[in-house]
């Protein structure tokens, strides 16, 4: 099951990561998952919110450019190495994992929740459910 990531880039200084936090809070929108990472004079913001429409049009209305992009949210078995029952199968379908940071809960069965963007999504998602890696929202699949 693929979700939303709403990405910003904002200038990098003090107090723009504040005003997009302050601009959603004001229209209680929650913020589940979030990643920053800064280039320079930029910083790139990756959400996944409670409400991505709602987000996309509270962001684009104080001027900011922003961009929707599926990504896959999973659960990763809760022990020292459980990051390879993911990457694992991706690998050898020749996927790339591209980025991932994590999300600000947990999923039904207790581990952890990550959200991923990888370059072929609707492909890595079978391989996953191929090899029975739960996909968070998905209840067929179980770890």
């Amino acid at each position: 099951m693929c979700i939303k990531q709403i990405s910003v880039s904002l200038d990098n200084v003090p107090g723009s990561l504040l005003d997009v936090s302050q601009f959603l809070g004001a229209e209680r929108i929650n913020i589940r998952a979030i990643s920053v990472a800064d280039i320079t004079d930029i910083c790139t913001v990756r959400l996944v919110v409670d409400d991505p429409e709602k987000t996309v049009n509270v962001l684009k209305s104080h001027g900011y450019s922003v961009k929707e992009t599926d990504v896959i949210a999973l659960e990763v078995p809760d022990h020292p190495g459980g990051l390879q029952a993911i990457l694992k199968p991706l690998k050898r379908a020749n996927i790339n994992v591209l980025y991932l940071y994590p999300f600000l809960g947990r999923g039904e069965s207790g581990n952890a929740i990550v959200i991923m963007g990888v370059n072929k999504t609707e492909e890595a998602i079978e391989v996953l459910k191929d090899n029975w890696v739960r996909i968070f929202g998905d209840e067929v699949y179980a770890l």
